[in-house]
């Protein structure tokens, strides 16, 4: 898990602050490089970076089949570890998790203690052909690993096992000879053999130091390629590294630089880095990465890759840089259109959509869907960090925004429900019901300190009346990177016509939150339990 413009390791940073699926031989070719696919005007067609503008970082990607599959960091999120689907690396969608719940201790469920910035970080992602079974690994608090297994990617995922050794910034391996093996560490890499049914630890060796010249290596991933081994590093948060054995597993390995300080395809954005490697159906390698683009977080670009007639990747170029445009990947027609990442939600059916995660795990019994959502008030506190049930929405950049329609009918005495801009610096619009009357307003100065304690709960901006039973809040949020950025805030007691209710509120550009901004729709009390809001539509729409 790389640290934006710090050439340090997570580890530090936190004290500061507070496999490719199976190891198949497939040879290598420096002409291996996917063929554009034809536009209908029979023109090459081309992708443009980043090719999900949404926040995924530390991506493992891998492909089963004619399916890509990656999964990313959610740190206190919950479900955690999203498992994005594609069948041609450059349109996603949300799939499902592979963590269905973070039950890693009372801290994750907001319970005497809070797990802001701990929780999923950097893991791996991986399929194993001799049981045609998907593999989870990750490790939380620096404690130890959690291993998840599915027969499909979008679940159901379950436990599978948990080992005492905590394997920081994984990358799994599936062998050739079905052996599993794991890469880890911090500048001191190690790797780890695991049991034919992964359960235990049989062996674990140191296999390489970083010279100090090159700093902090870390975010392994574990390929097996053309007969030989080769753990994929990051140098957070500006370069990308290589080692290659041809000696087995536990090495000796021989170090190279893939990229250092590139240009990346993002204005305003950081290196692209920290990412996994992947081949297609025709041989061609692509490397996906993720850029630092705060304050919307960190956004995956996709690069082509070449090899060298010895056996090192090669990051393809365009003027010196990591291209904002290159030509699509060469796939089979994709069997259909994957779901997108913005528009309308109106919670039919009884389940949420994977594109929400909750601020934490949440009280089940405080919310449910039933062609809408209904979020009972969970937690008593004046403090939006602390409150239960705030389930949360990626923003998609450059510039989107985020309308929710919401009956407010049936909150209580000292309720605040409404949606939120999320992260350690936060404002929301929403309303706020008192001594039987019910406002709605604009509210910023909801601060954490570095280590996540909350050191404001929010400062009233702007006030109007609210109208009877249902109102429409909006929030326009801008994250490019580069600079913090506007978010503005609106209401309308017709879904049409929207006022704007107070002043701009600047999102902050900081990394050491990790996460990017998020909308979020809240309903907690102050008073007492008992109150409820719904909403019946939630639309995510850009320019």
């Amino acid at each position: 898990m790389s640290c934006p413009r710090h050439q340090w390791g997570r580890r530090r940073a936190l004290t500061a602050a507070a496999g490719l699926a199976s190891g198949a031989f497939l040879p290598l070719t420096a002409a291996a490089r996917g063929i554009a696919a034809e536009g209908p005007d029979g023109a090459a067609a081309n992708f443009t970076n980043p090719v999900v503008w949404q926040d995924f970082a530390d991506i493992d990607v891998i492909r089963v089949g004619d399916t890509y599959y990656a999964s990313a960091s959610t740190m206190h999120y919950s479900p955690g570890a999203p498992v994005l689907r594609s069948y041609d690396l450059v349109n996603w969608e949300i799939a499902g998790h592979s963590v269905p719940s973070l039950d890693f201790g009372a801290k994750y469920d907001l319970n005497g203690g809070r797990g802001y910035v701990r929780g999923i970080w950097a893991s791996s992602l991986a399929h194993r052909p001799s049981n045609g079974t998907f593999y989870w690994l990750g490790q939380i608090d620096f404690a130890r690993t959690y291993i998840y297994t599915a027969t499909a990617a979008e679940g159901p995922w379950s436990r599978l096992t948990t080992i005492n050794t905590p394997y920081y910034d994984a990358g799994l391996l599936v062998d050739t000879d079905d052996t599993l093996y794991v890469a880890y560490g911090n500048t001191t890499i190690s790797v780890a053999q695991l049991s034919p049914d992964g359960r235990t630890q049989v062996r674990t060796q140191q296999v390489f130091t970083t010279p100090s010249s090159v700093g902090t290596l870390e975010g392994s991933r574990f390929y097996k390629i053309n007969g030989q081994y080769y753990i994929f590093l990051t140098r957070p948060a500006n370069g990308q590294y290589i080692l290659k054995s041809s000696s087995g597993p536990f090495g000796p390995y021989t170090m190279r630089q893939v990229l250092l300080d590139l240009r990346g395809p993002i204005p305003g954005g950081g290196v692209p880095h920290q990412g996994g490697l992947v081949r297609t159906q025709s041989g061609a390698w692509y490397y996906l990465a993720f850029v630092d683009a705060y304050p919307g977080g960190r956004v995956p670009a996709l690069a082509p890759i070449t090899w060298t007639s010895d056996g090192w990747p090669v990051v393809q170029l365009v003027n010196g840089a990591w291209g904002t445009s290159y030509p699509a990947p060469a796939v089979p027609t994709p069997p259909r259109q994957v779901t997108p990442m913005i528009g309308v939600d109106t919670f039919d059916g009884t389940t949420l959509k994977p594109k929400w995660e909750w601020n934490h795990n949440p009280d089940n019994t405080k919310w449910s869907v039933n062609n809408g959502l209904t979020l009972r008030t969970a937690t008593v506190t004046n403090d939006l960090y602390w409150a239960r049930n705030t389930l949360t929405h990626r923003i998609q950049g450059p510039t989107s925004t985020a309308t929710v329609q919401l009956d407010h009918s049936a909150m209580r005495d000292g309720d605040r429900a409404g949606l939120a801009l999320l992260r350690d610096s936060s404002a929301w619009i929403g309303l706020k019901r008192d001594g039987g009357v019910t406002r709605l307003v604009m509210v910023d100065g909801l601060t954490m300190d570095g280590s996540w304690n909350t050191t404001g709960t929010g400062v009233e901006r702007a006030s109007a009346n609210a109208p009877g039973g249902r109102v429409w809040l909006r929030a326009t949020a801008d994250i490019r990177p580069g600079a913090p950025r506007p978010a503005t805030f609106s209401y309308s007691t017709d879904g049409v016509t929207f006022t704007r209710l107070g002043p701009a509120f600047s999102m902050g550009n900081d990394w050491r939150f990790f996460m990017g901004y998020r909308f979020a729709l809240f309903n907690h009390a102050t008073q007492a339990l008992g109150g409820a809001v719904r909403v019946t539509r939630f639309e995510l729409s850009t320019p």
